[in-house]
């Protein structure tokens, strides 16, 4: 339902309107998988086939690298992961799971967590980095330029779900940084529901999540 209310594609979500998570087409899927800083499509599955090839002989992390030095497309591919890794966020990551997931899927999480670094770390040692975009520092810069403010839109954003998900919960709030600030915040509720006034949910938090929404893809720049 969230994505779907994104006005981004040319095609609904779904395949089927009253499908399950099954009926989502390529775009939304993927989309999601950005969204919480994870791009689990993209990378799932390179790391245990390097692990086989090197586990099978050690010799085959030498053809590995000479691959990555010497075959343009697979070192283009490799690159092109690397970055994604570069982009992924483990603990962001923890934070929609401890705050959405239930708890007997949560131990599921966190094998795909541990996936996640195993599969960074063998990527490491294809490419012969120390660390990340080891060979594109200018990218490596704008990325950590743009990291604060995604991360503050991804905190913004389970905890925005949380409370459409759970009318229950509650969110302490801290005080204003400066009076212009509070002043802002004092607006009535009625104000809020102008901005969309269809919504199901309480006052702001669908627009709250769909900006977020936009924000992170923008800071991103992959959403499917």
């Amino acid at each position: 339902m969230k994505y779907g209310r994104m006005n981004i594609g040319s095609r609904p979500s779904k395949r089927k309107p009253s499908g399950g998570i099954e009926s989502l087409r390529a775009i939304p899927w993927i989309f999601a998988w950005t969204q919480t800083r994870f791009h689990l499509p993209v990378w799932l599955g390179f790391g245990a086939v390097f692990k086989h090839a090197i586990d099978k002989d050690i010799r085959n992390l030498n053809m590995l690298e000479e691959m990555y030095n010497m075959w343009p497309f697979f070192r283009v591919t490799i690159d092109l992961i690397e970055m994604v890794f570069a982009k992924g966020d483990p603990g962001i990551v923890a934070l929609y799971d401890q705050l959405l997931v239930s708890e007997d899927l949560r131990p599921f999480g966190e094998g795909l967590r541990a996936n996640y670094e195993e599969t960074k770390q063998l990527l490491l040692e294809v490419t012969g980095h120390r660390d990340l975009l080891e060979g594109d520092p200018t990218l490596k810069q704008r990325l950590k330029l743009r990291d604060a403010y995604i991360t503050t839109l991804n905190v913004c954003q389970t905890y925005t779900l949380k409370r459409i998900r759970d009318v229950d919960s509650h969110v302490t709030v801290r005080p204003q940084l400066c009076k212009e600030m509070a002043v802002e915040s004092n607006k009535p509720a009625a104000e809020l529901v102008k901005l969309n006034p269809t919504s199901e949910y309480a006052p702001g938090l669908e627009d709250t999540l769909i900006l977020t929404m936009k924000g992170i893809a923008a800071g991103m720049q992959n959403t499917g």
